[in-house]
């Protein structure tokens, strides 16, 4: 008599608004004592959950986490991930927290179903899933977040990654980052893996493809964090020297208004502190150091056929020059010789000229934007032009230390910089005292927009033989992650559409 009396509840689903409200809460308080009718039950839980009265949709929903018990779990997580699409906002955020709450009874389960919903659902769906994982993993407690769940978080997310876009990888990379068994050096090694093989380095390297050149730009973007002293970037490092930069003027990219050689450039400079033992040493740092030279100019009167000749200077290339000359001070540690042993008497001489003339050029400036800084403190500095200003100090200044270590007899890598668009390291006194002597301010910590990884500063120094103006700035910004689903990382094929309750 009583499951005729509970089976009468279930029917209630169909009658007025009233007896939907009271089915939307009987059927969950009875539900544990008829698990004969479990199916029936939870279907007519789901109608209400889809019903036209926004009231009765946020009641069922509410208590739609008395249902998850045993193996009916999975299923109530399904349903929940499910209707993460709600567009009402008072309706989303209880499905959230009847989420999270289901992660508490059964944190296994609760990621079946919002995994399945990810690799199967419809778009918005599996948007909004990615988003609850990539926002709420971190609130769940420790006794939820055990060892073997964070592993099947890995396990489903690299089925996952086998077809994502490049939006929903940096999502994946920081769900993965937060994972508490991945903070050790195995566990950041597992996680460059993982980028590497998302970057495709295996693969021939298209400049003239767009997709191709963001996806490897994205990917290092999410490997640079990781890497270490333990953890090396001479995979990323080599695939840079053996294939980007030999095609660096032909790049193409499909971020507007990006200094997409700049930035290629930074990212190279970043890793190289990290690079291990490296296969083709030799030939990768002659790539460097050629690239090297087509920003380091002769003297007009050095240039051949009069190329340069008459009152017009070579442009300086500032930021490029750092990032390649930090580059190659790091890699040609691993191989001192390389200038004295490894090169011809002429080609060091003419390096040599060329440094030369570059340091000449570098302590113009260097003087130029002291003087326009000095004794400028505190609200003055955080101008624009000033900003910028030290931001081009600290280019110039790194320059001139690298180029003080080559000139050495033989060639020293011993001198440390911090590259300029990086926060500057808390030093012990002497250091602090050097870099007291290269800058007035430390670098603005903001920067104007954008993500503060963003913000990228190009100084570009006067043309002229050695002008008295501080010539013009611009600025380049950080493209930051591009491309809407289904372009450039692929359209993720085609998946099944409509509820799969």
């Amino acid at each position: 008599q009583h499951k005729d009396a509970y089976q009468a509840i279930l029917d209630g689903v169909k009658g007025d608004a009233k007896e939907k409200r009271l089915a939307a809460q009987f059927i969950p308080k009875f539900f544990k004592h008829f698990p004969e009718l479990a199916d029936s039950a939870i279907n007519a839980q789901l109608d209400l959950c889809e019903d036209e009265d926004v009231s009765i949709r946020r009641q069922a929903i509410k208590e739609l986490p008395q249902f998850a018990t045993g193996d009916n779990l999975p299923r109530v997580a399904d349903i929940l991930t499910q209707l993460l699409q709600s567009d009402d906002s008072a309706e989303f955020n209880l499905v959230n927290n009847a989420l999270l709450s289901i992660f508490k009874m059964d944190a296994k389960g609760t990621l079946g179903g919002l995994f399945s919903q990810i690799l199967q659902g419809e778009d918005i769906v599996r948007e909004r899933a990615i988003k609850f994982l990539s926002t709420k993993l971190k609130t769940l407690p420790e006794e939820v977040m055990t060892k073997e769940v964070e592993e099947f978080i890995l396990t489903e997310s690299k089925k996952v990654l086998e077809d994502v876009t490049g939006e929903e990888f940096v999502l994946f990379m920081k769900i993965l980052s937060g994972l508490k068994s991945l903070q050790t050096v195995s566990g950041r090694q597992q996680l460059v893996e993982l980028v590497a093989e998302q970057a495709d380095l295996e693969q021939t390297f298209n400049p003239s493809d767009p997709d191709c050149v963001d996806r490897l730009l994205q990917c290092t973007r999410q490997a640079v964090p990781l890497f270490s002293k333990n953890v090396h970037s001479t995979k990323f490092v080599t695939y840079f020297c053996e294939h980007v930069l030999p095609n660096l003027s032909t790049l193409t990219t499909p971020v507007e208004g990006l200094d997409i050689q700049l930035e290629v450039l930074k990212l190279l400079a970043e890793m190289s502190s990290f690079c291990g033992d490296m296969e083709k040493l030799e030939s990768n740092l002659k790539k460097l150091f050629d690239k090297l030279l087509e920003y380091m100019p002769l003297p007009p009167e050095e240039a051949e056929n009069g190329e340069n000749a008459g009152n017009e200077e070579p442009k300086l290339q500032f930021s490029y020059v750092e990032c390649l000359l930090y580059s190659f001070h790091q890699l040609g540690r691993k191989l001192p010789d390389f200038l004295t042993a490894k090169l011809n008497a002429e080609k060091l001489k003419d390096f040599k000229i060329r440094l030369q003339y570059f340091a000449r050029g570098l302590q113009v400036y260097i003087r130029q934007l002291r003087l326009a800084l000095q004794g400028k403190t505190g609200e003055a500095l955080k101008t624009e032009e000033n900003k910028i200003k030290v931001v081009a100090l600290k280019i110039t200044n790194n320059i001139n230390v690298l180029i003080k270590d080559l000139f050495h007899i033989p060639p020293s890598y011993k001198s440390t910089v911090t590259l300029s668009w990086k926060p500057v390291q808390k030093a012990d006194a002497s250091q602090k005292r050097a870099s007291e002597d290269t800058t007035s301010s430390s670098p603005p910590k903001k920067s104007s927009a954008g993500p503060k990884r963003d913000a990228r500063q190009i100084y570009n120094p006067p043309s002229g033989k050695y002008s008295s103006n501080l010539g013009s700035f611009s600025y380049e910004q950080r493209g930051g992650f591009r491309g809407g689903r289904g372009r450039g990382w692929g359209g993720r094929g085609n998946r099944s559409r409509g509820r799969i309750y």
